[in-house]
């Protein structure tokens, strides 16, 4: 296997399509060739239940469960026991009681560390790892933002905050100053957009002042759309759902984007 990158999908605001970013990211790299995990890293488990685990609390072995082993120092189970295969990616699960290993992280020596530990071990097995993460700068974030070595940030134009951006990119500083000295930036991919408004442009006007040639803007702009919401509720990808829509075709490019940056 080449060498593996993991990718952490992050933004403290709620609504910007992260986990529908990392669900269909995932399924478009897996589409050129790719072999990929998923990594659910949010308590509310949505990208488990994209994938078709539909009671995703009744998993008998989680995220939860395999952080507490790597806390505690036990082997984990065989990777067959705790990633699920799909017909195309792969995932790692959870469920709300993760929230519950937040609280354990807090008292761990080194806690920020406890997800690297688990999926270091698979780099070998992929090419790309994503990470979707909860939607606030907590511990689990923190872990997220330790393991991996980039960060695609998903900015809806609609709910762009220049303070919430700021705080999420002191944090990714502050994680690559004190924890991971390789984390960088892969870029802000726009999300929910609608390029016929008014608000669109001066949203879009106003990231590109913020950003300036600090923080690259990926090309590709995910359109809101009904179909990306269709496609959530039926647990599939937008690109098994509606391969032909304009979200598939737009997410079909940005994962071009993100591989021909990784190579």
């Amino acid at each position: 296997m080449d060498k593996c990158k993991i990718i952490t999908v992050a933004n403290q605001k709620g609504g910007t399509g992260k986990t529908t970013t990392a669900c269909n990211l995932g399924y478009a790299l897996a589409e050129q060739g790719y072999k990929v995990l998923l990594v659910d890293f949010d308590p509310q488990s949505n990208l488990s239940m994209s994938f078709g685990i539909e009671r995703p609390n009744e998993l008998t072995l989680s995220m939860h469960n395999l952080l507490a082993m790597v806390m505690d120092g036990e082997t984990l189970p065989e990777k067959a026991y705790y990633i699920m295969h799909g017909s195309k990616v792969d995932i790692i699960p959870c469920n709300i009681n993760l929230s519950v290993t937040e609280i354990n992280l807090r008292d761990e020596l080194g806690g920020e560390h406890t997800l690297s530990e688990l999926l270091e071990p698979l780099r070998s097995d992929y090419h790309f790892i994503i990470v979707d993460t909860n939607p606030y700068l907590g511990l689990l974030t923190i872990n997220a933002l330790a393991a991996c070595d980039e960060v695609i940030i998903p900015v809806s134009p609609q709910l762009w905050s220049a303070t919430g951006l700021t705080d999420l990119l002191q944090t990714i500083f502050k994680v690559k100053r004190k924890i991971n000295s390789r984390i960088t930036i892969a870029g802000i991919v726009l999300t929910i957009c609608d390029e016929r408004t008014r608000l669109f442009r001066e949203a879009k006007k106003l990231l590109d002042d913020f950003c300036g040639d600090r923080i690259k803007m990926f090309k590709a702009r995910i359109p809101n759309t009904v179909k990306v919401g269709e496609a959530n509720y039926a647990s599939r990808s937008i690109l098994e759902y509606s391969a032909d829509s304009k979200a598939a075709l737009a997410y079909k490019n940005f994962a071009l984007e993100v591989s021909s940056h990784a190579k």
